[in-house]
């Protein structure tokens, strides 16, 4: 009867630790697939601030490839719950590095975005006055030297002796 007792426990045990093991892969395989697809958003947001994003999208790929092996080893018999768990977390760490990254390459790209405007700004800025100075220059020049030569003079006298 003891035995019997202990047997069952045991069962029971392996039945539990297995069910555990089973909720702890599934755990794992959606926080890795919410990871991923923050990673992602945050791939697209730095890419549309004008950041070179190939780098992140080639470690993304790596973390979905983890991702597909470990929903083959929680999914197909036998199950390898810990494999599931192990490729879960792992694709989770590198789509959160992937989403860190971004961040950081989207404030970059933003940052620069915003320097090339205000340069391009003043630049702008800058040529409009020199063209402008460089107008009224020219036009005072031409004025001195019309009044020096007695340029209205020459063409009134024509007007006049004809």
């Amino acid at each position: 009867m003891i035995f019997l007792v202990f047997l069952a426990s045991q069962f029971l045990a392996s039945a539990t630790f297995a069910e555990a093991s089973e909720n702890e892969a599934a755990s794992a395989l959606t926080s890795a697939e919410n990871a991923i697809v923050s990673a992602y958003q945050e791939v697209l947001k730095a890419e549309e601030a004008g950041a070179n994003v190939s780098g992140l999208l080639a470690q993304l790929s790596k973390a979905g490839e983890d991702l597909v092996s470990a929903r083959m080893a929680f999914n197909h018999n036998p199950h390898d719950f810990d494999k599931a768990v192990s490729l879960a977390n792992s694709s989770r760490d590198i789509a959160e590095e992937v989403q860190n990254a971004a961040v950081g390459l989207e404030k970059l790209a933003l940052s620069e975005g915003l320097q090339h405007t205000l340069f391009t700004m003043m630049a702008s800025v800058v040529g409009m006055a020199l063209t402008a100075f460089g107008s009224l220059w020219v036009w005072h020049l031409l004025k001195k030297r019309r009044s020096e030569s007695g340029f209205l003079k020459q063409i009134r006298g024509v007007v006049v002796n004809e």
